[in-house]
């Protein structure tokens, strides 16, 4: 069974969690409320997370604020995080957002549509994602297991894992023409990218294994 994602969302209003419950549950994944910056950041400690919705406006522990400490954290560091904001004070409060390490900034009221379809790209790079680090354990355990056994890396084991990382990679290529032209999803497109990259690393590391190789 595929481990669904968890999309943590950080509004101190409970309509606007309510709201946002209601326009990301068609996704399918694990959606997780924190009322203040404190709740998002403890929640931060334990688990992990595909993508934030982090509100800007909320008192005490304000998005910027919350959103510096998340990305001073090794652990939450690379974690995506769209900026929502009721208020445009125009392209400095925009920066702002952005600088604080935001992918995104949307402001409210906003399409459902647009924002269901941007958290969608987030999720399904994280799923990738994912899914290579099991390829890569994978790859290591037999690494490990291998040692005077080592002809057996050539033979069904290997080519399973193979089997797999071709999957994700089909996978990864596909999202990366999805997100192709696309202005809005610079970082997502990045993120694509660097994905791709390990990919083709994990690749190389498997060639490399098999019999006759170099």
């Amino acid at each position: 069974m595929v481990q669904k994602a968890k999309i943590l969302l950080v509004d101190d209003r409970p309509e606007n969690l309510l709201a946002l419950e209601a326009i990301l549950s068609a996704l399918d994944q694990t959606l997780v409320r924190a009322a203040s910056g404190e709740e998002a950041l403890k929640a931060l400690l334990t688990d992990d997370f595909a993508v934030i919705l982090l509100d800007v406006q909320m008192p005490g522990m304000d998005g910027f604020e919350t959103a510096s400490h998340i990305k001073r954290r090794e652990r939450t560091r690379d974690i995506p995080i769209i900026f929502l904001t009721a208020i445009n004070h125009g392209p400095h409060h925009t920066f702002r957002g952005y600088a604080a390490g935001a992918v995104d900034y949307i402001s409210k009221p906003f399409d459902p549509w647009v924002l269901r379809a941007k958290v969608s790209v987030f999720v399904d790079l994280y799923m990738k994602n994912c899914q290579l680090k099991e390829q890569a354990a994978l790859l290591r355990l037999q690494l490990e297991a291998g040692g005077a056994r080592e002809p057996e890396l050539g033979g069904p084991l290997l080519s399973e894992l193979s089997a797999r990382l071709a999957s994700v990679e089909e996978q990864a290529e596909a999202l990366t023409k999805q997100l192709d032209g696309q202005d809005d999803s610079a970082a997502a497109a990045a993120t694509a990218a660097h994905l791709e990259r390990k990919l083709a690393g994990l690749r190389r590391a498997l060639d490399a294994l098999r019999p006759g190789a170099d």
